[in-house]
């Protein structure tokens, strides 16, 4: 026994079992990796050695990363972890992410840092097999960050234009000109928009100038299809007013209270994210007024919520499934994404538009 008492300290590697064993290397290797190989008595034998030595086991992430496989996603963003809990897009995206990932066997690990010096440290040292990065803010940094990895990796919501980035995004053009042509349609003629943000620290009423040249191209881009479909209808876009939002609960609240001041407030809103939307329905519900009788109100990326909210959200419907089954096939190193892959939006009308009153 005193031979085993030396070696239960720290550092005891498989040869150092296999010695004290007095079996070869491979045999104590087999024990771990394959026991159905080895006779019971000599395996049985080989695990109470190492036991006594204190050894737990080979290390299944040296294991794997000498295979050049962990088979894991990191998921990153330049946000606090909480983010990927709390925002509704984010979330969603993550329950796909997972969904996919689970009926693979793979795992995935949540990579998030708002001081570069961290995030450059969690993307190198993240025991990944590859990154679906959410750009929706500082994306530009986020990939310039993780190219540096060299391991496959796919951008989502990413707005720049760089041909060279695997990126996958919803049409944002197209499916807020559907949002826009579905109020029109109902006979709606007073609209005004409820933005995402244009940039920092800033909410209330902005101008057509200032959305074009708004830091967040998802925002520029929701704009423009709303103004397509204006145009096509006859109405100068810059007769519609747009209110920037922080996308919180505050700050909706405020520009809808300064949207509903004017003589002629709007039977019909557009809003560039559901989460807006439902906030902005919260508000017309708490000043006495109906969602659609007085107000239709559509909102933009189909999460689930907006299907069980009061009423149930008219939206623009983001693939999502099908954006998150491509970034995790990447991610994982299957079929790479080659530029930007832009996928269509849909229309899902609900109960919370109708034709305005006459």
């Amino acid at each position: 026994m005193g031979h085993l008492a030396r070696g239960s300290e720290s550092g005891v590697k498989l040869k150092d079992v296999a010695k004290a064993a007095g079996v070869s290397q491979g045999t104590a290797s087999n024990v771990f990796s394959k026991p159905e190989v080895v006779r019971e008595e000599v395996r049985e034998h080989v695990m109470a050695v190492a036991k006594q030595l204190g050894y737990a086991g080979p290390s299944v992430t040296g294991r794997l990363l000498r295979q050049g496989k962990v088979n894991a996603v990191g998921v990153a963003a330049i946000e606090p972890i909480s983010y990927f809990f709390e925002d509704l897009w984010a979330r969603q995206l993550m329950s796909q992410i997972s969904e996919i990932c689970d009926a693979r066997g793979a795992g995935v690990a949540l990579v998030s840092a708002l001081n570069d010096e961290r995030l450059a440290w969690n993307i190198q040292s993240a025991l990944v097999d590859g990154f679906i990065l959410l750009c929706v803010e500082g994306g530009e940094r986020l990939v310039e960050i993780t190219r540096q990895r060299q391991i496959p990796y796919v951008a989502l919501a990413i707005g720049a234009e760089d041909s060279t980035i695997p990126a996958i995004g919803v049409d944002n053009v197209g499916g807020a000109r559907m949002a826009a042509e579905h109020m029109l349609g109902l006979g709606h003629r007073k609209l005004a928009i409820l933005a995402t943000e244009l940039t920092d620290d800033h909410h209330g009423l902005v101008g057509v100038e200032d959305v074009k040249s708004a830091t967040y191209t998802t925002t520029r881009d929701r704009a423009l299809g709303y103004w397509q479909a204006l145009e096509a209808a006859g109405i100068d876009p810059r007769s519609v007013p747009i209110y920037e939002t922080r996308e919180n609960e505050s700050s909706t609240h405020d520009v809808m209270a300064e949207m509903f001041a004017v003589a002629e407030p709007p039977t019909a809103i557009l809003a560039m994210s559901d989460k807006i939307a439902m906030h902005a329905v919260d508000w017309l519900f708490r000043n006495g007024r109906t969602v659609p009788g007085d107000v239709s109100m559509v909102g933009f990326d189909g999460v689930p919520e907006a299907a069980v909210a009061t009423p149930k959200l008219t939206t623009i419907e983001q693939p999502m499934k099908e954006i998150a089954r491509r970034a995790v096939d990447a991610a994982l190193g299957g079929t790479q994404v080659s530029g930007r892959q832009v996928l269509p939006a849909r229309l899902a009308v609900r109960e919370s538009t109708a034709p305005p009153r006459s």
